[in-house]
């Protein structure tokens, strides 16, 4: 498990968009969503769905499976920060 590992939104960003030199205007359209969704996502807005992943993985040649996989990180690093707020009962065995 990663250390406060990213946004996968940054990781596009910063990996995917910024070598590209393209605006996130042109790779929402190549991509085949609104540019308010692909924003929302970069900024973390939002998360990474199935069908989000397909489409990241034909446009940046990568697999579906990278980028859920950095979104399970991401969120399971941020509800760790507050498991202490989750009300649950340990269940032991008799």
């Amino acid at each position: 498990m990663m250390h406060n590992p990213p946004h996968p939104g940054e990781v596009i960003k910063e990996l995917c968009i910024k070598p590209l030199g393209i605006t996130i205007t042109e790779a929402a359209n190549a991509i085949g969503v609104s540019r308010k969704a692909f924003s929302e996502l970069l900024n973390g807005h939002t998360g990474v769905s199935p069908e989000m992943a397909v489409r990241l993985s034909i446009a940046f040649d990568t697999t579906p499976e990278s980028w859920l996989a950095q979104q399970m990180q991401y969120d399971l690093w941020r509800l760790k920060q507050s498991r202490k707020k989750i009300k649950v009962k340990h269940l032991k065995a008799a």
